[in-house]
């Protein structure tokens, strides 16, 4: 079955990367190999394992995908980064590296991520929102993630559940009564990112929602 699922990658990789080969442009070319959400995990459809989860979930099964970055001269080639980052980050660093910049005035979610893939710095993201449709369902920092709401079709019920991502990476133990300090810290940045951007379950409107780009 991976062999099923690596073949059309190739298939579309190769002749690209084949033709800037021939073209002289391969050392210049930037490919990015990722994914905007884990596997459906169904039979033959893929695993996350050791994630918890699956495609349209805000467990990290769900979230979570790998990013290849091939940028010859650039980007250090063999070397695995664990920080946070997102698609959101692909606009303004790939505007970085074109030798361009977001517009002025301008404002976008993602952040340059730049030092991260070649140096190595840690994640721009203090804090990070997991929305499931307009309801924040979870938020994490750097190590721990706070699970709001757990859902039973399309109910929804209001839960307290903490996870240490470093040591517990499958999201197995709700260790939320160990750390009460913890849960407070990421409650409060919730409660930011709902007034921000809202939260259909809470019922908060948000001040900084904005209209959707349009291309």
């Amino acid at each position: 079955m991976a062999e099923m699922r690596v073949a059309p990658v190739a298939m579309h990789l190769g002749p690209p990367h084949e033709k800037a080969v021939i073209l002289g442009l391969a050392d210049d070319t930037i490919v990015i190999f990722t994914s905007d959400n884990g596997a459906l995990a169904r039979p033959g459809e893929g695993s996350n394992a050791p994630l918890r989860g699956t495609k349209g979930r805000t467990t990290e099964g769900g979230m979570r995908v790998p990013a290849i970055i091939r940028w010859p001269g650039v980007v250090p080639a063999g070397v695995a980064h664990d920080e946070l980052t997102t698609a959101l980050d692909l606009l303004p660093t790939l505007a970085r590296w074109a030798g361009t910049s977001v517009p002025d005035g301008v404002v976008i979610d993602g952040h340059d991520i730049t030092d991260v893939v070649i140096d190595g710095a840690t994640s721009p993201y203090e804090t990070f929102a997991y929305f499931n449709g307009t309801s924040l369902d979870s938020v994490r920092d750097h190590r721990y993630k706070l699970r709001l709401l757990r859902r039973h079709g399309r109910q929804r019920e209001d839960i307290t559940e903490l996870y240490d991502l470093v040591d517990d990476i499958g999201e197995t133990t709700d260790i939320s009564s160990e750390h009460p300090d913890v849960v407070a810290r990421l409650r409060a940045a919730a409660d930011r990112f709902r007034r921000e951007l809202g939260d259909g379950h809470t019922g908060e409107p948000g001040t900084g929602r904005r209209p959707q780009g349009v291309v």
